[in-house]
């Protein structure tokens, strides 16, 4: 693939950011973004598609842009398609946690079992299953489960040892201890609220400590790693660390600003790392 299909962060600033997904450029909210733009306002608004959350909210589009179409991002193939929430199926940011849990796949020297948690289009799970790794990805959204399904078969993953669940999150982690399953390594993103597959209520506040606990709970006797990822406000590098201590067992815990990497890094989000190993 060449590289007019990869993703870059083009400008940001005045609480927006300027993308470029392969073929289409986006003009999308931010609300850290509070500095002034570099490019000049001309380039903005050459943007193909438009997004505002302000009257209703929605999508304007400046030139026709495909229905679906490919982007690259990190040498991995996304199928992108424009949602009502302004997302487009792939979250840049989360390319620094794929980095790291490349070097944890690499150190360990074995095959790893891994659990993908609120997975989404499975950015997480094609970067581990590409790496040689059984994956079990989960997520409550069964559009989100066949997107990512669909990502795998963009990038020749459709043989890799992928399980695809739809599953409220908390029933899934309950019946994986009742039947003694274990994985070597954990990846979760959980949302600020969510439901689950019957409507099931998930909201950060409540739920994340409880459910660190239940993914600790099913690491296996020699694991490698826990990533988690938080786009929740207040949630910063300081809180995950925090709350990673009350829960994780003996080891190294890092945390720190998820970040688009552009000449002004956009920051976007927090993580905490876990791992068995220095």
């Amino acid at each position: 693939m060449s590289g007019a299909n990869e993703y870059k962060l083009l400008d940001s600033g005045a609480g927006r950011k300027l993308e470029r997904f392969g073929t289409v450029v986006a003009d999308r909210p931010c609300a850290q973004a509070v500095w002034r733009p570099a490019l000049p306002k001309a380039q903005w608004d050459a943007a193909d598609a438009f997004f505002t959350r302000e009257n209703h909210g929605g999508w304007t589009f400046r030139r026709r842009v495909p229905r679906e179409w490919e982007c690259e991002l990190e040498g991995i193939r996304f199928l992108l398609t424009p949602t009502d929430f302004g997302h487009l199926g792939v979250f840049p940011e989360h390319a620094l946690g794929w980095r790291w849990m490349k070097e944890r796949v690499a150190s360990a020297k074995r095959p790893l079992s891994i659990l993908n948690l609120f997975a989404y289009t499975g950015g997480a799970t094609l970067a581990l299953a590409k790496l040689g790794c059984q994956v079990c990805h989960l997520d409550a959204s069964k559009k989100a489960v066949d997107w990512a399904h669909r990502n795998a078969t963009a990038n020749h993953l459709d043989g890799a040892p992928i399980r695809w669940i739809v599953d409220d999150v908390f029933k899934f982690l309950q019946r994986e201890q009742r039947r003694g399953r274990k994985y070597d390594g954990i990846v979760l993103d959980p949302p600020s609220f969510g439901r689950g597959t019957n409507q099931e209520l998930f909201k950060i506040d409540d739920s994340l400590p409880s459910l660190l606990d239940s993914c600790f709970s099913l690491l296996s006797e020699r694991p490698s790693f826990v990533f988690l990822t938080c786009h929740t406000p207040g949630y910063t590098p300081m809180v995950l660390q925090h709350l990673m201590e009350q829960t994780a067992p003996h080891g190294n815990i890092t945390t720190g600003e998820m970040r688009i990497e552009h000449t002004v890094a956009l920051p976007s989000g927090s993580y905490a790392a876990w791992s068995a190993e220095p």
